[in-house]
């Protein structure tokens, strides 16, 4: 037996019932929890669950197969992960470098299991932290005018790196829309804010609204 760590995500419509089978499953095939999260988003009737366990390496493809039968019962988007298999992730950063410090820092000391395969920037500024790391850095600058360009530009290094993942680590551009749809699922700001248009209570609330 050879026992391996491994990451199960699922959104789907809510209902009664999600939990439980979700949990039996993974137990009917010795599968132990160490972490579960879940939301149930009562304005969109969605549920979000990430649960992290432990399971027999040679039982995973069985549980996978069983999972595909349960999550068509329950209309589920869903990803298991295996924990040793590190994500190819590219960062988007501006001028501000403590957010970017913090995952370089995080990834070197082995906190962050990732393969970091490029840095991008629309400023010069933080080349130098990439190059300490050797990790690739591109400088792609941005105007009004040359956005959809250069956004194209980060799609293609997307593609050419193998980019899984895009962390938006306080970089200071607005992403247009189209760009948004290309990295759906795929993209994630660790340094949020939000503009003066969601004033007063509930910010997020607004902005959820707004779409």
């Amino acid at each position: 037996m050879h026992i391996l760590r491994y990451i199960l995500t699922i959104t789907c419509p809510d209902r009664v019932g999600i939990v439980a089978a979700v949990s039996g499953l993974l137990a009917a095939h010795e599968g132990n929890i160490i972490e579960s999260d879940q939301f149930s988003d009562t304005e969109s009737s969605r549920f979000f669950i990430r649960l992290v366990f432990d399971l027999d390496e040679a039982t995973a493809p069985i549980l996978a197969e069983r999972f595909a039968a349960l999550a068509t019962e329950f209309a589920m988007d869903w990803h298991l992960h295996d924990l040793r298999r590190r994500p190819r992730v590219m960062i988007l950063v501006s001028t501000a470098e403590h957010c970017l410090n913090d995952l370089l820092y995080r990834h070197r000391t082995g906190a962050l299991s990732m393969d970091i395969v490029a840095i991008v920037s629309n400023h010069r500024e933080l080349a130098h932290l990439a190059e300490w790391h050797a990790i690739p850095y591109h400088h792609l600058p941005v105007t009004p005018v040359t956005k959809l360009a250069q956004e194209q530009q980060i799609l293609d290094l997307v593609e050419q790196t193998g980019a899984e993942l895009v962390i938006l680590a306080r970089y200071m551009q607005i992403l247009s829309p189209e760009l948004c749809a290309a990295l759906e699922g795929r993209a994630i700001n660790i340094h949020h804010s939000f503009l003066p248009g969601f004033r007063g209570a509930r910010p997020y609330h607004q902005a959820y609204a707004r779409g």
